[in-house]
């Protein structure tokens, strides 16, 4: 099951280059309308937090001076008439959870609050605030309150009357001096229940976060739309393409054929000798219409990995382990020439279902880049193994050499088509870039992954695994 669903996925994500560009077109598209969004989310909120805020001071502080000044007066009245008395100045409204005076020596006076139970620790709250660096203190505190509306009531032994919960109050404190006669008799504080307000921010950010959300799946199918349309003409353009390159190639096979038997029967009919100019000439002909070839067999089965049909052609069972021997031994005389000892492991017995020749192409291309790219004197180690059981198998390739090396940053591309890590010694070996390439679509049309580990200068190691059933 779990080779089945890497299969698909890869089908599915690694193996259409269109939807992978149409994803990534798709992801960029609905990340800036996002983005946008989120901009526009914070700058409404911040708006919204920063007007109210403000209204929300104004008022505390009108109060405060509200207070301040009625306390003025009362004393005013009360020393030009000492039988005026208002035992009402002033009590906690809905709008002020509290009031306090206090004296120059912070010692309290008078004041009123809402729920009595509260005065200790507003007073505790008080005490440490220096209001004289802050004009303003925000703080909670947490009051035990009837689930019922009405007034707290307890029994005699202390218990509450009615069923009680516990709330918590948000308020927003200021204070404002008591002037009288050009001199500071003390300290007005004033606390304002904010609550309400700090409620109305939480629903304000769940509505905008809850629009961001439909608005997100909104710019997702308009990205998808966009995307899509985006990529018809350049599907266009690539098929087109690829058509084109498919066309060439198989004109240009016919010629290079022909070049190629021509200087096979000049070598055959006319008797060079050894290091004469005419047969280096012939030989360096021979080497390049080899390489030509090589291209253009390459650029064929490039522009036939890119149709959207991902089948196997010639999907069959057999066993592996002969035709891997075949492939080494028909690179047995490029390692010769270097003097690089190939090494096989592998049991007697690869019974697999898949492609032969397109597996013994892949092969065959791991062992020619394992030698190319392997010093003089090297060696490259091939193993094949069958892990899993009947139901779900895999056929394990590892190729491993001592050879110069890959760097972690071009890991990341060396399965991309015409990427060379050091284009001057490819060039000189004979590569052109499609060889890991075209390994990366044979495995991927087996369903299987390629991944490669190296060190620089300590060679790498080309890891295979394909997926295969017998049934």
């Amino acid at each position: 099951m779990k080779f089945k669903l890497r299969s698909f996925l890869q089908r599915s994500f690694h193996n259409d280059l269109f939807k992978k560009t149409q994803f990534r077109l798709t992801s960029l598209y609905s990340g800036l309308l996002i983005l946008f969004l989120v901009l526009f989310i914070i700058i409404v909120y911040s708006l919204f937090y920063t007007v109210m805020l403000t209204e929300q001071k104004h008022e505390t502080k009108a109060l405060a001076r509200d207070e301040a000044r009625i306390i003025t007066e009362f004393l005013i009245r009360d020393q030009e008439d000492p039988s005026y008395r208002n035992p009402g100045i002033i009590v906690a409204r809905e709008e002020q959870f509290f009031y306090y005076v206090v004296n120059t020596n912070f010692e309290f006076l008078l004041g009123d609050e809402l729920i009595p139970e509260t005065r200790n620790n507003l007073l505790t709250i008080i005490n440490n605030w220096n209001f004289d660096r802050d004009e303003f203190l925000f703080d909670s505190i947490n009051v035990t309150v009837p689930k019922s509306d009405g007034e707290l009531l307890y029994n005699q032994d202390g218990t509450p009357l009615f069923e009680t919960e516990i709330r918590t109050i948000d308020l927003m404190m200021t204070s404002h001096p008591l002037i009288y006669n050009g001199q500071i008799l003390g300290t007005v504080f004033i606390g304002k229940d904010i609550s309400f307000f700090h409620e109305l921010l939480r629903g304000l950010l769940v509505v905008l976060l809850a629009i961001a959300i439909l608005f997100f799946g909104v710019a997702f199918f308009i990205s998808y739309i966009m995307s899509k349309r985006t990529m018809v003409p350049i599907s266009e353009a690539f098929t087109r393409q690829r058509e084109f390159v498919a066309d060439a190639s198989h004109e240009l096979r016919t010629p290079l054929s022909v070049l190629l038997s021509s200087i096979n029967a000049i070598e055959m009919t006319e008797p060079f000798e050894q290091n004469s100019y005419p047969r280096k000439l012939l030989s360096n002909m021979k080497e390049e219409v080899k390489r030509m070839s090589k291209l253009v067999g390459d650029l064929l089965t490039i522009a036939r990995s890119g149709t959207s049909t991902m089948e196997i052609v010639n999907k069959e069972i057999f066993d592996f382990h002969d035709p891997a021997e075949k492939v080494i031994q028909s690179v047995q005389a490029l390692a010769d020439t270097k003097q690089i000892t190939i090494h096989f492991n592998a049991p007697n017995s690869l019974t697999i279902n898949g492609d032969l020749e397109k597996l013994k192409q892949l092969l065959y291309i791991l062992l020619d880049n394992a030698i190319k790219y392997t010093q003089n004197g090297g060696a490259v180690h091939v193993a094949l193994e069958m892990r899993g059981d009947e139901k779900e198998s895999a056929l394990v390739i590892e190729v491993k050499d001592t050879g110069i090396g890959i760097s972690l940053e071009d890991q990341q591309r060396i399965f991309d088509r015409f990427y060379r890590v050091d284009k001057a010694r490819t060039r000189q070996l004979g590569g052109h870039g499609l060889g890991l390439s075209i390994a990366k679509w044979i495995v991927d049309i087996h369903g299987g992954t390629i991944r490669v580990t190296s060190e620089l200068n300590r060679g790498s190691t080309f890891t295979v695994c394909i997926p295969t059933t017998l049934h």
